[in-house]
């Protein structure tokens, strides 16, 4: 362990821990087949006893451990007593063994602001659509994302009996990356992973207008963000609104901690204090490189479609 690691490192190590423990919940609510599906604002809009059971393990936890964050997650519950079970005070060693970049070292908790997506591809669960899902927690100060932990309950579910599920990607600004082996799309390739569910008029003319080799068409934020970060795809786009401050916080995170980029369709970045507004108004174009091309080939009528916030 470093000496006395930094508050950003312990909460980073401590989200770590919760998220893990976020994806054995996620798991167990799945193999009780029974998942408590309600409709939010309707049939694509999906709320389940996971979502729930997360938002309160990750927002308890991370508040009895630093009472001073502001957290805010997806899901709007109402303030019940948390159950013993769904706290989590550990930390992940290896993270505190790690030193905090500089500019991060003296943050203090109340200067951080934590985004909660306790199920990104709520749709796809309910659908068995496994690889899709992920749990996200985003770190942000001064409304930049400075880290992110993202924990996929059931990476490798298509490996057989026996085969251990899940796993937990993390990032930190200046410090880099982990959980993951980055690749990047061969030499020319312009793989588009865009939307599943949300699509429409504005994100098919965004989509084409890349003259894409190939477009993977999945659900979730950052699903889509692992894809451009294993090299699976070159550009995530998604010309509309839809995505909220809690889908891109802790993807946007680990794409910058390894060189890649996420704005809106103006090339605009977005903030994350705790004070903005929720939705990303003006879409998501986040790449691993070239983003200047990709954002290069945005319509005019679809950057006008899409205002900045």
């Amino acid at each position: 362990m470093a000496s006395n690691p930094a508050v950003l490192m312990r909460l980073v190590a401590s989200a770590h821990a919760v998220a893990e423990k976020a994806g054995t919940i996620v798991r167990r609510v799945l193999k009780s087949g029974e998942l408590g599906i309600v409709e939010k604002t309707g049939a694509n809009d999906l709320q389940t006893l996971a979502d729930r059971l997360v938002q309160k393990s990750i927002c308890a936890s991370l508040s009895k451990s630093f009472p001073k964050l502001t957290i805010i997650g997806e899901e709007d519950l109402p303030a019940e007593t948390v159950e013993d079970d769904l706290i989590e005070n550990g930390q992940n060693s290896l993270i505190l063994e790690k030193s905090c970049p500089d500019q991060y070292a003296s943050l203090k908790e109340e200067e951080l602001v934590v985004w909660v997506d306790p199920l990104d591809g709520t749709k796809e669960y309910t659908e068995g659509l496994l690889d899709h899902v992920t749990v996200l927690i985003g770190i942000a100060h001064a409304g930049t994302a400075i880290a992110g932990v993202i924990n996929q309950p059931f990476y490798n579910y298509q490996a057989g009996a026996g085969a251990t599920l899940g796993r937990t990607l993390w990032g930190v600004l200046g410090l880099g990356a982990f959980g993951f082996q980055l690749k990047e799309v061969p030499d020319g390739k312009r793989i588009i992973t865009t939307t599943r569910s949300h699509s429409n008029k504005l994100v098919i003319d965004t989509v084409q207008a890349m003259e894409p080799h190939d477009v993977i068409r999945v659900g979730g934020a950052g699903n889509k963000i692992i894809q451009l970060v294993e090299g699976t795809a070159s550009a995530y786009v998604f010309a509309s609104l839809g995505c909220k401050k809690w889908d891109t916080c802790a993807p946007e995170a680990i794409l910058h901690a390894v060189g890649g980029k996420l704005t809106d369709m103006h090339g605009n970045t977005y903030k994350y204090d705790a004070n903005v507004k929720h939705m990303n108004s003006a879409g998501v174009l986040a790449t691993l490189r070239n983003h200047e091309y990709y954002l290069s080939r945005v319509p005019q009528a679809v950057q006008q479609a899409l205002p900045t916030d």
